[in-house]
C-alpha cells in the first residue's frame, strides 16, 4: 500500500517554563499558525550543549499545522522562543482521519 501525504505537520518544540509553553500555544493558535497545540510535562532533557552533559526540565509542545504554513510557523516559533538554539522539528503526518485532517486545515490560515 501506498503511502499520501497528507499535507500537515505536527511541530514539535520545548521550553524551560510553563508560563512561556502556554504563551507560545495562544499565539499560534490566535495567529491561525497552527489548529491545535498540546503542551506537555514537565519532561526531563538530556542532552549535550557547549561540550557538556545538560540535564533539564521541560514542557513539550506539539503544533498541528500545514506544510504552507510552515514557514510562517518556524519564524514566529523562533521569535518567540527564549532558547538561543531552539528545537525545531517537522514531522509529516502521513494519514489521519478525514475528519480530523480536514478541521485542521480549515483552521491554519498560511500567510501570503
Amino acid at each position: 500500500m501506498e503511502a499520501r501525504w497528507s499535507g500537515v505537520l505536527q511541530v514539535q518544540t520545548t521550553v524551560d517554563d510553563r508560563g512561556v509553553a502556554a504563551s507560545i500555544a495562544q499565539a499560534l493558535v490566535d495567529e491561525r499558525l497552527a489548529a491545535c497545540v498540546q503542551v506537555l510535562g514537565p519532561i526531563e532533557s538530556t542532552y549535550r550543549w557547549e561540550g557538556a552533559v545538560e540535564v533539564a526540565t521541560e514542557w513539550l509542545l506539539l503544533v498541528k499545522t500545514t506544510e504552507e504554513a510552515w514557514p510562517a510557523l518556524s519564524a514566529r516559533i523562533r521569535a518567540l522562543h527564549p532558547y538561543r538554539q531552539p528545537e525545531l522539528i517537522a514531522l509529516p503526518v502521513a494519514r489521519g482521519s478525514d475528519g480530523y485532517l480536514g478541521w485542521l486545515r480549515s483552521e491554519v490560515v498560511a500567510p501570503r
